[in-house]
């Protein structure tokens, strides 16, 4: 039986997950106790063996990827031109479904995860690879861990609700692919941590929350 925790990353559709994710906040815990997290402000949905973009894509299982087929709320993390990127797994064990974790605004130690990155603004975690870099994490030793139990943590029980959400296509896919178009981004309209976002696009007042 599925705890509460995983419930939440499945039995609905994994678009409908990578919006309900926006405004939870993520913390994690490195080796020597220091903490470092924040809200989710841009999510992208990746659907299996069906969709063009994904890693699983016409079935492909390998012992790199196979960890997105574990049970919904694992992690899943991967290396892309020398960078680490975030994935939570949703859905079904076997059925190798995925929200990448895109944009992250800085709430738990922020001057350490400026550091972490060697640089302060937003382009300290305004990217699914800064984020990662920002928090802490610099291996894929988390890969496959459940986020429930791991020093890598997403609170879904509270959280920032986003005044707007704007849905688009994502980014670095292969656009020529047959999904490469499909609006599976979901970002906190406004938010200077979105990636690519323009300055004149920016809520600088409340950073696009609610309240």
């Amino acid at each position: 039986m599925l705890t509460k925790y995983q419930q939440f990353f499945t039995g609905r559709p994994t678009e409908e997950i990578a919006q309900s994710l926006l405004g939870k906040q993520i913390v994690y815990t490195n080796s020597d106790g220091t903490k470092t997290g924040g809200l989710i402000v841009e999510t992208e949905a990746y659907l299996g063996e069906n969709d063009s973009a994904s890693h699983a894509f016409n079935g492909c299982r390998t012992n790199y990827s196979e960890s997105l087929y574990g049970n919904p709320g694992n992690i899943y993390i991967y290396q892309i031109r020398g960078h680490y990127c975030f994935d939570v797994v949703v859905q079904d064990a076997e059925e190798p479904q995925g929200v990448l974790i895109r944009g992250l605004e800085p709430t738990v130690n922020q001057e350490q995860m400026a550091t972490n990155r060697g640089m302060n603004s937003f382009n300290v975690s305004n990217g699914p690879a800064k984020l990662v870099q920002a928090l802490g994490i610099h291996s894929r030793e988390l890969d496959g861990k459940p986020l429930e139990t791991s020093p890598l943590t997403i609170d879904i029980t509270s959280g920032k609700k986003p005044r707007e959400i704007v849905t688009g296509s994502r980014i670095g896919v292969n656009l020529k692919g047959k999904d490469g178009r499909k609006p599976y981004r979901f970002y906190v309209k406004g938010n200077p941590y979105v990636s690519g976002l323009r300055k004149r696009e920016m809520n600088l007042e409340d950073y696009g929350w609610e309240g």
